[in-house]
């Protein structure tokens, strides 16, 4: 019970890797809220912790959606401990013909999402300390044809997690960034379950496999507890050993 009594926000935590890292940070002894635009698979969490599950209707990129979404954890659960930025959306596309409007959408969820949920949370964290995980993903260092803009916006996280690790240390709060790899939930299920696709990248894997989900939330659940009280500013990886052509 690493995270008992604690009490953590997860944005995009309806589904895919958010939701993994919401049932692991619950196996783990804490009250969660849930903030993402629409309900996806929470009921079965509250469901099986009815106490301890509250979803937020979220809007990442609006900064009075974000302060709700806190104010509930606070308000609902008396504090806030841990936030995870995890709300990403990816859209395919080489620049030259990459829409500009799915560049924005990108940099506006991915990244502005990440600054909007720091700010907001930092109020509430500062008197106690605590813990900001922000996901970024195993393409911030590597190119990915067709990526630009999930790529940049995922590495401008990684250096975002940096300097606020520095600016916020002197509050007690932690901020660090965990990059999986793919995984067999969220957006990597469209590679995984593609066949063809699929062989084609499974040696690119030291382990020969991808990801399970609840891998990566094991290791948010590291970054999230005491455990790990003297990492800050780093970014840890979960991708199983991967090579990129």
């Amino acid at each position: 019970m690493r995270l008992e009594d604690r009490v953590a926000v997860i944005t995009g935590g309806t589904s895919g890797l958010g939701l993994a890292i919401a049932r692991e940070f619950l196996a783990e002894g804490a009250s969660v809220v849930c903030g993402s635009r629409t309900a996806g698979d929470v009921k079965a969490l509250q469901e099986e912790y009815p106490d301890r599950v509250r979803y937020e209707r979220t809007d990442v990129t609006d900064l009075d959606s974000v302060t709700a979404l806190m104010r509930s954890a606070d308000e609902g659960y008396g504090r806030l401990d841990v936030v995870v930025a995890n709300a990403g959306i990816s859209r395919d596309g080489k620049v030259e013909r990459l829409a500009v409007a799915d560049w924005e959408a990108m940099v506006s969820t991915n990244l502005t999402g990440v600054f909007l949920s720091t700010r907001a949370a930092v109020p509430l964290l500062r008197e106690r300390g605590g813990a900001i995980i922000n996901v970024s993903s195993s393409m911030a260092t590597r190119v990915a044809v067709g990526a630009a803009g999930y790529c940049a916006t995922k590495a401008a996280v990684e250096m975002f997690t940096k300097v606020t690790a520095i600016e916020l240390g002197r509050y007690g709060i932690r901020v660090n960034a965990l990059a999986p790899g793919i995984l067999d939930a969220g957006m990597g299920r469209t590679l995984t379950d593609n066949d063809r696709v699929w062989e084609a990248y499974r040696k690119r894997f030291a382990l020969g496999r991808p990801g399970e989900a609840r891998e990566a939330a094991r290791a948010a659940v590291y970054l999230a507890s005491a455990d790990a009280s003297y990492v800050n500013g780093g970014t840890l990886d979960v991708n199983g050993g991967l090579l990129w052509a």
